[in-house]
């Protein structure tokens, strides 16, 4: 069975509003990876039914990212799940989803003004805009999300408790390459010595693991060695923090649950990981 292509926003509201059943959502950028078919594998576990979406969405770039160069591959994209008979890929263009009389944004506070936020300002209310508007066309019972982008994660269940969407946000495990490398459509840029020393961010996490087992908790002198590493290795570090599951905030000594975040540019190629603190 091959997935049923919608592209514009009125037939996917037509249809949506037919399914019989749970709908299981995954919004993506497309130039899919194993990553986001976990995400899908996740949904169909889930739902009775599953949509996924495929749309770079210009609102959360800034004018000096990637967007024009973004990878795209909507035939190997549409190829992917149709193996996975996904029901349905919506696939709108820009002037679907952002009209010329469109004036309209979405906003979360505070969580979107840390980490990645600092350095990306305008990146999380292009995302919560999209996202509130891909609920609202599609009304799923559950979007899937993967936790590689864990501040996003945390945003969006924010965004959607406080707007009272009934939208079950589901975090799912990132996934890795064989060698511990987070799976991201901009692994694609990297050069073949930047992407042996992109290895370096794992490395770097385990290392913090490691020394909590071991009874080290100060996260200065923690993220201090993560530092060196990841130095060594060429990468340019964006921030490196430990912070609260669940606000986001700083923390000042380790524990069972927090979660180390990490953005590191390898050339021009910003990649972002992190791990929860077993």
């Amino acid at each position: 069975m091959n997935s049923v292509l919608i592209r514009s926003v009125a037939e996917m509201q037509m249809v949506s509003c037919k399914i019989k059943g749970t709908i299981g959502f995954v919004p993506t950028m497309g130039f899919l990876h194993e990553g986001h078919l976990s995400l899908v594998k996740a949904a169909q576990n889930r739902s009775d039914n599953v949509i996924v979406s495929i749309y770079v969405n210009p609102s959360q770039f800034a004018p000096d990212e990637d967007l024009d160069n973004y990878p795209r591959d909507l035939d190997k994209d549409i190829e992917l799940l149709n193996e996975l008979q996904v029901d349905y890929i919506f696939f709108p263009n820009d002037k679907e989803m952002y009209p010329a009389d469109f004036k309209t944004w979405v906003s979360v506070d505070k969580l979107t003004t840390m980490l990645c936020g600092k350095s990306r300002p305008t990146h999380f209310r292009g995302v919560t805009t999209i996202v509130t508007k891909l609920i609202n066309i599609i009304r799923p019972d559950f979007m899937f999300l993967g936790e590689k982008d864990f501040q996003q994660l945390t945003v969006l269940k924010q965004m959607t408790k406080d707007l009272n969407l009934t939208t079950e946000i589901i975090g799912c495990p990132l996934v890795r390459e064989p060698d511990g490398l987070a799976m991201s459509s901009r692994n694609k840029y990297l050069t073949i010595d930047q992407r042996k020393n992109a290895i370096s961010i794992y490395k770097a996490l385990l290392l913090a693991q490691d020394l909590f087992t071991n009874g080290h908790k100060t996260v200065d002198k923690i993220i201090s060695k993560m530092k060196t590493l990841i130095n060594q290795h060429k990468g340019t570090i964006d921030y490196i923090d430990v912070v609260d599951s669940s606000t986001l905030e700083s923390i000042e000594n380790l524990y069972v649950g927090c979660r180390i975040v990490v953005a590191v540019y390898f050339g021009k190629t910003r990649l972002i990981d992190n791990i929860e603190i077993k």
